[in-house]
């Protein structure tokens, strides 16, 4: 049962970094990661949680790298 979550979960990664590609993967694989065990156990769908952990990692590393810019403007203007 581990054999075949591990390989589910390479292949989904394999998916979503293939999908993604490397220029906006900031936060998709560790969010993939997280959401593809979730997913195994919330009830045998690691491929999903992979895919929506990808999405969510996405957003959130861009709205970190959003904060980060706005703080480096501000240090600018003061």
């Amino acid at each position: 049962m581990k054999a075949g979550f591990i390989k589910t979960a390479f292949a989904a990664i394999a998916l979503t970094s293939a999908a993604v590609g490397t220029a906006n993967a900031a936060g998709c694989m560790k969010g993939a990661v997280v959401g593809g065990v979730a997913g195994h156990y919330a009830g045998h769908h690691a491929v999903v949680g992979a895919m929506g952990g990808c999405l969510v990692g996405r957003h959130m590393a861009k709205k970190q790298a959003e904060e980060r810019a706005g703080q480096r403007q501000q240090a600018r203007v003061e």
